[in-house]
């Protein structure tokens, strides 16, 4: 049955703010339940099913598990790319002192977790997962401070919406510096000439949809080819996405007085031409980068990140789960996230206002900044995501079971912090 309108539950439950928390989480529950499970086995085959694609004489084999983290993740970093640009314009980030708040929780948000991590986990075979205690779910973080409602002001979402998007810039950055073994010189050069080529449509004008995936799907090609991990193309595609309407307010208006205009004089039903002219208008009204995000955001909240978790948060309990916890890696994850990223956090932003290169919003207090930093704990998505650039096997293993409780503790600990004796704000 074809659903119809706003209206129907289905549809009011798929817009309601919470609902893409509700599918990470039961996503990563159904992934930790199937892993463990008589039917383990399916599970572990699945994802590591070898799927394969050929253009003439070129060819393309990953297992589902990469095809997931490789391709459908570069959607999630595209829509980040999009909400890091439409930011820097006209955003949080577009003002400078706010900016600079941002800025300085996200830098402690990332240095200091590093540091406890590199303390605590000395052994060699265990340093690349330094990166994994910086990262920030974005989704996780925001859905966690809609549960509190009218109890957390809107400036404070919108601080930790730019924190975690300057977190998210930090991620990728660490991702294509340190996290990249080698790299084909003549691979990456045709990836960087085709962006270029998405730069200057960019400044011709250049508005098509199409014109820009193509381009960006030759990138992603490139990029994969070339070692550098294949998201970071993603990335960079979002910003040669127009990010301004081809006409202003005031030409809009004009074309419509004269589409109306044209409407009241003629008789029976409107001319075609004219319908033609005033839908050219709209469109040429919208922004290309906020169709797109609009279009993206719900198909990666929805769809893409729960995939991601099922394929990513399968941990076979049948590891030693105590020691597992005790093990180094695991101990920096956690002690990293749930501590390092608040103290980070708070320490930085802390310094930076006193310093008065920053502001703190209207309404927020360093309860809320601290709260925020808690909340930033919650890695999950990007910290499972560089987990798995940085480990395989047991160490892998390790590694997300430090990260789902590191979360947890996280999470607990923001909603405690920004919730507990807070009454509602009063609009």
């Amino acid at each position: 049955m074809a659903l119809k309108g706003t209206g129907h539950p289905f549809l009011r439950w798929l817009a309601h703010p919470l609902t893409p928390i509700g599918l990470l989480l039961g996503a990563t529950v159904l992934a930790l339940v199937w892993a463990n499970s008589p039917l383990a086995g399916s599970y572990r085959a699945l994802f590591s099913l070898d799927i394969g694609v050929s253009l003439g004489g070129a060819e393309l084999h990953k297992p589902l598990v990469l095809w997931i983290n490789d391709g459908l993740m570069g959607i999630f970093f595209f829509v980040v790319g999009l909400e890091i640009k439409r930011e820097l314009l006209v955003g949080e980030l577009s003002e400078p002192r706010r900016a600079a708040l941002a800025l300085a929780g996200a830098i402690g948000g990332m240095v200091v977790p590093a540091l406890l991590y590199k303390l605590l986990a000395v052994e060699p075979e265990h340093a690349r997962g330094w990166g994994i205690p910086m990262a920030t779910d974005i989704a996780f973080a925001l859905g966690l401070l809609a549960l509190l409602g009218k109890r957390a002001p809107t400036a404070l979402k919108i601080f930790l919406t730019a924190l975690a998007i300057v977190d998210d810039i930090g991620a990728v950055l660490v991702i294509a510096v340190f996290y990249t073994e080698s790299i084909a010189l003549v691979s990456l050069f045709i990836g960087l000439l085709v962006f270029g080529l998405a730069v200057f449509a960019n400044g011709a004008g250049v508005r098509n949809h199409l014109f820009y995936f193509l381009l960006g799907t030759v990138v992603w090609l490139a990029f994969l080819k070339s070692g550098v991990h294949a998201t970071i193309a993603a990335l960079m595609m979002a910003f040669t996405i127009p990010a301004r309407p081809k006409i202003d307010r005031s030409e809009l208006e004009e074309s419509l007085d004269d589409a109306i205009g044209g409407l009241r004089g003629s008789e029976g039903e409107p001319d075609r031409k004219l319908l033609d002219k005033l839908g050219e208008s709209l469109d040429h009204a919208r922004a290309p980068l906020q169709e797109l995000e609009h279009l993206l955001h719900p198909i990666v909240a929805l769809i893409v990140l729960p995939i991601f978790a099922l394929a990513n948060a399968g941990v076979a309990l049948d590891i030693d789960f105590a020691s597992a916890i005790a093990h180094p890696v695991a101990v920096g994850i956690i002690v990293g996230l749930s501590l390092g990223k608040p103290l980070g956090v708070l320490g930085v932003a802390f310094i930076a206002v006193k310093l008065r290169l920053a502001t703190l919003p209207e309404g927020v207090g360093w309860r809320d900044v601290l709260g925020a930093g808690c909340l930033a704990g919650v890695g999950f998505t990007m910290a499972l995501f560089i987990g798995g650039l940085a480990f395989e096997g047991l160490l892998g293993d390790v590694a997300k079971v430090g990260i789902l409780v590191a979360s947890t503790i996280s999470a607990v600990l923001g909603l405690a912090v920004l919730g507990i004796g807070r009454r509602p704000a009063t609009s």
